[in-house]
Parts: structure tokens; C-alpha cells; sequence
């Protein structure tokens, strides 16, 4: 993740320092904190709705949205250190979450190398990488479940306040997936947003790993093949990046889509659904016009078939 220019408040640049300097980073009462972009943002944005992300001496701080579940925050960070599932995610430094000073939930990690924008993704890791996730069995009976409907609600609920536009349209398009989408067929540990900037490395030339647990859970795996997909449908994402993860996913035997043939028959509606989500959150950055106009374009057609 890249820092941008931001003005951090004293008693949250405080608190960050403390945290740092109990999860082993040296952090002194000057140490710079960094506010760290989300995936595609160029600059602060002071909305509470969304996580913000703090770096200091090699720890990241993770003020979560107002309004996070305590416990089920709480039961996804036991789920990505339990064994079964621990090789798949970069570690918390700190198992249960804690309060920031206005009593926002708080998450704290180390800082790992993220996908810079002019580096070639690693395709075929995330396809293996996806598919063992996606066989790997959770342990107990408390797994929480993915939080992916939640996120498409809250996209929804985003269009139907949005002013001025005419977006009643996209409105009933997503209620409509929605109602498709409450009883999927098969269901796995997924990641539950998955896109190139929940990937890091604590080494250069390490290994990915997957970041940011806030909505993983069980679900229907073709949910962590959505996004891709959609993009591709979409025109935003090349031919070949795009076969590449869907053969490597083939190849490690995920359960997402069949071995062989079409796959688009398992993932349509997920498919569908993300490129909503993903036009709810480009109209609310407001980053990329054209990436806007790509995805609202996306979402006639699917309208219209």
C-alpha cells in the first residue's frame, strides 16, 4: 500500500505510535506514522464508514469502520491463525482486536511488501493460492459467514442514497441479485473481497499471502473468483491474466468452477454482483471516470440479458 499526503490527528498519531511500540516496532514519541491509501485511492478520505490505515515502524494500525462487529470481528481473526487456515494469510500481531481513542475497533498487523501498480501480478500463485483456501476445511463450529452479501447490500444501500442520479435501474439489479445470491449451491472458507490489493509478502521474493480477514468466512467460493471475472467481462482485465488464474485455479483443483468447459455457468451471478459493487465503489471515489463508465456499461448489459 502506498502513503499518501494526509493530516494524521495528534491523539490518533499517538495512539498508533503506542501500538507500534508494543508490537515490537521502535516507535518514539516523534516516529513518522503514515496513513496508508486503500487500493486506488489518491488521497485522504475522512469518511468513518471506511477503514483507515496507519504504518509506523513496520507495524500497521487498523482503525476499522464505525458500526464493526466486535465478535465476529473477533471470531474471523481466530479463523485466519487457526492452523488449517493460517498459511494462507499474513499474521496479526495482535489476536483480539483493541479500541482506538474514539472507540473504533482496531486491528494491528505487520507491514508487508503489497502488488506495486507497475509489477506483474501474480497470477498463477493467486489461482493455486485461491483453490487450497478454497478446499481447506474450517475447524469448529463457529465460522462466521462471508461477509460478501453484506458488502453487496451496502453497495446497493449506497446507489438508492446516492443524489442526483438516476441509478433506480442499478437499484433493482442488485436487489435481484441479492435475492439470487442468499442460498449458494456449495460453500467453502473464501477470502470474501478479494482483489490484487489483499495480496502481500513479508519478504521481497517471498510468498503471497492473502490480507484483510473483515469478510471471510463460509461461503460460495466462486465469490473470490467474482471480481476477475468481472473485470474481464467488463474489458478492464486482458485475456490472458485473466486464463491464467482460471487454469491455475483448474490446476490445484478449486471447487469453485468445473475442472474443465464453461465456467461462467458457476460463476455469473457472484460475477454479476461484484461488477455492481465495484461500479458502487468507483462512483463513490470518483478515481477513474472511464473505469466508472466501463463498469455502469457492464451493468446494462447485464440488465438487458
Amino acid at each position: 500500500m502506498s502513503e499518501i499526503q494526509a493530516v494524521i490527528p495528534r491523539g490518533i498519531a499517538d495512539f498508533v505510535r503506542t501500538v507500534a511500540s508494543d508490537h515490537g516496532g521502535e516507535a518514539a514519541s516523534h516516529t513518522v506514522v503514515s496513513e496508508l491509501a486503500h487500493q486506488g485511492q489518491r488521497r485522504p478520505q475522512p469518511d468513518r464508514a471506511r477503514a483507515r490505515l496507519y504504518a509506523c515502524a513496520g507495524v500497521v494500525v487498523k482503525i476499522h469502520p464505525f458500526g464493526a462487529d466486535t465478535a465476529l470481528l473477533r471470531r474471523r481473526l481466530q479463523v485466519i491463525t487457526q492452523p488449517g487456515a493460517s498459511r494462507f494469510w499474513v499474521q496479526p500481531l495482535h489476536g483480539i482486536p483493541i479500541l482506538a481513542p474514539d472507540g473504533q475497533l482496531t486491528t494491528i498487523w505487520p507491514r508487508v511488501a503489497v502488488l506495486a501498480p507497475d509489477h506483474r501480478p501474480p497470477w498463477t500463485q493467486l489461482g493455486t493460492l485461491l483453490a487450497e483456501l478454497h478446499r481447506t476445511r474450517p475447524a469448529g463450529s463457529s465460522f462466521p459467514q462471508a461477509g460478501v452479501l453484506a458488502r453487496l447490500g451496502r453497495a446497493i444501500d449506497y446507489l438508492r442514497r446516492r443524489p442526483y442520479d438516476d441509478l433506480i435501474w442499478l437499484v433493482e439489479l442488485g436487489e435481484n441479485l441479492a435475492s439470487r445470491l442468499r442460498r449458494p449451491q456449495r460453500t467453502a472458507m473464501i477470502h470474501g473481497d478479494l482483489h490484487l490489493g489483499q495480496l502481500g509478502r513479508p519478504s521481497p521474493a517471498g510468498d503471497w499471502y492473502l490480507l484483510d480477514p473483515d469478510d471471510t468466512g463460509v461461503g460460495d467460493p466462486a465469490w473470490d473468483l467474482a471480481r476477475p471475472a468481472a473485470f474481464w467481462a467488463a474489458g478492464l482485465l486482458p485475456d490472458e491474466p485473466w486464463t491464467i488464474l482460471l487454469n491455475a485455479y483448474r490446476a490445484a483443483g478449486g471447487p469453485a468452477v468445473p475442472p474443465a468447459g464453461d465456467p461462467w455457468t458457476d460463476l455469473d451471478p457472484p460475477a454479476r454482483a461484484a461488477t455492481l459493487i465495484a461500479a458502487a465503489r468507483s462512483l463513490r471515489s470518483g478515481e477513474s471516470p472511464a473505469t466508472t463508465r466501463a463498469l455502469l456499461q457492464a451493468c446494462r448489459r447485464m440488465q438487458d440479458s
